[in-house]
């Protein structure tokens, strides 16, 4: 049955649910619930840090279980990916002060317009712009890549195969457009807030696409 397919629960099931809940919470939780919700310890951060912790933990798996393939620029991938999920999940909890609660140094304090022991608070090229770096992979990855491999293959190198999404990453993808849409209509106009903090959910999917993904790798190279 297809509500026992593995594939169907991770990438259709499980981000379409989470999803449309979040989005009805939106308009049953009271304001100040929500930004609990959405604040530096609450649970959508948090989610998002297991999620990319996870996505780590698979990328040092596969680092370990593939190291005698031979296939240095891919694991090299590999390593490069895991680096960057060490960054985003140190980044999510202050590299440990969200849950230990040491002071930021006041020479800190200076640099971190939020006054926290982060970098990615410091400076657009630590947040913003590697995380629209991501958003564009995913959109590419998700959407436009498995478009491609349907309609014209003969455009994607065939030398880096193992590395092309498959269309099941389709509905997170569209998840993180409809988010990203979201968001902009909540900049552009004040008065609707559809996602009281659009950003932390749009992050979370795309962490979670991260994940998926790492698994996927895993499963092409053992």
């Amino acid at each position: 049955m297809i509500f026992q397919n593995p594939i169907f629960i991770t990438h259709y099931m499980v981000p379409v649910v989470t999803f449309l809940s979040l989005f009805a919470l939106e308009f049953v939780l009271p304001a100040e619930v929500l930004s609990a919700m959405n604040s530096e310890n609450g649970a959508v951060e948090l989610a998002q840090f297991f999620v990319i912790f996870a996505a780590l933990l698979v990328a040092i798996w596969i680092l370990i279980s593939a190291r005698g393939l031979g296939n240095k620029w891919l694991l090299g991938y590999i390593a490069f990916a895991g680096l960057c999920c060490t960054y985003v999940a140190g980044e999510e909890i202050s590299w440990g002060q969200h849950i230990w609660n040491w002071n930021t140094p006041e020479y800190w304090k200076a640099y971190n317009d939020q006054h926290e022991t982060n970098f990615h608070n410091t400076s657009s090229w630590l947040d913003q712009k590697p995380r629209i770096a991501l958003e564009l992979g995913v959109m590419i990855g998700g959407l436009i890549v498995p478009l491609l491999l349907k309609f014209k293959p003969s455009l994607l190198p065939a030398r880096f195969t193992i590395l092309y999404p498959t269309a099941h990453f389709a509905p997170i993808a569209l998840i993180v457009l409809v988010i990203t849409i979201f968001d902009k209509i909540d900049d552009a106009l004040p008065d609707i807030v559809i996602f009281q903090r659009a950003s932390e959910i749009d992050e979370f999917f795309l962490f979670y696409f991260v994940l998926l993904y790492l698994l996927m790798m895993r499963r092409r190279m053992l």
